[in-house]
């Protein structure tokens, strides 16, 4: 039983559940819940999301095994509950899921997710710890987790493509307020990701008065923007490793709201409200297993 907990420790499930959300947040915005009621093409993709994103945050606590044996002793890697050569082909299992799924659908929805495993690896092994590349990179994996939604009509990700700039920001944004993690961070880059929030929120209420949805979205926008800036002003307050931990767990469950609001600006407000469901499921297995 150890071992099966230490394997889903390893996943992070909260994490893995905002993923999901990001594909659903891409297939709202493609379009095809308005023309097409086949849901398989659906779950072929979150299916994919799932096996892509699980196997980027394993191989992330791989590539950290000696540093969280500093930091983190307590994870399942250093503490000696599951070794390095097991994790990593536990992470290899869930990259071939997610491109065997991906492939089942679409060639150009295997493209994306061979692109997001590879993002994910160069993160992990090259610039996890670069000061601009690294947030840039972590971002990418995001921004090309929206647009392997987006795949579920070909077409339509020549048409959206740079939507993806969007949680490309904002997962920078929170990659580098996670820094501090452990030691505590620095006031100046706590407020430039306050900044960087705030053109995210400005960038999904343009796309959403652009398509006539403005109220829709602030639906959700609003709730999304009290969940990301509580924790971050506090963590200006007083920058200490505890409160950052929380702004950067509050920040990575708050794509849900964010990836609703997507959906509510492209006018699939039911799909919205699909989306808000998992919050409360992505909170309790927050409280279960580490976000961070």
């Amino acid at each position: 039983m150890n071992k099966i907990l230490g394997y889903l420790r390893l996943m992070r499930p909260a994490n893995v559940v905002t993923a999901v959300a990001d594909v659903l947040a891409g297939i709202a915005i493609a379009g095809y819940f308005s023309a097409e009621t086949d849901l398989f093409p659906v779950i072929l993709l979150c299916l994919s999301t799932i096996g892509l994103y699980s196997g980027g945050i394993i191989m992330n606590d791989v590539f950290d095994a000696e540093l969280d044996a500093i930091e983190r002793p307590e994870r399942p890697i250093p503490s000696g509950l599951i070794s390095k050569k097991s994790a990593t082909i536990f992470a290899g299992i869930f990259f071939f899921i997610g491109i065997f799924s991906a492939g089942l659908y679409h060639s150009n929805s295997q493209y994306l997710a061979a692109a997001v495993m590879i993002s994910a690896l160069v993160y992990n092994k090259f610039l996890k710890h670069h000061l601009i590349f690294g947030p840039i990179n972590m971002g990418l994996c995001r921004g090309l987790n929206l647009l392997l939604g987006v795949s579920v009509i070909p077409a339509e990700i020549q048409h959206w493509w740079f939507l993806a700039l969007v949680p490309i920001v904002y997962i920078g944004a929170i990659t580098m307020i996670s820094r501090g993690e452990v030691h505590g961070g620095q006031k100046k880059t706590l407020y430039f990701a306050a900044l960087l929030y705030f053109m995210v929120i400005a960038a999904i209420l343009t796309v959403a008065q652009t398509k006539g949805n403005l109220l829709p979205s602030l639906i959700f926008i609003l709730p999304f923007a009290v969940m990301i800036f509580s924790p971050l002003f506090r963590a200006i307050q007083q920058p200490i490793g505890k409160n950052i931990g929380k702004a950067v767990k509050s920040g990575v469950i708050a794509l849900i709201l964010m990836n609703a609001a997507w959906a509510a600006a492209f006018g699939v407000f039911p799909i919205a409200i699909f989306i808000v469901v998992l919050l409360p499921i992505s909170l309790l297995l927050g409280k279960a297993f580490a976000v961070t």
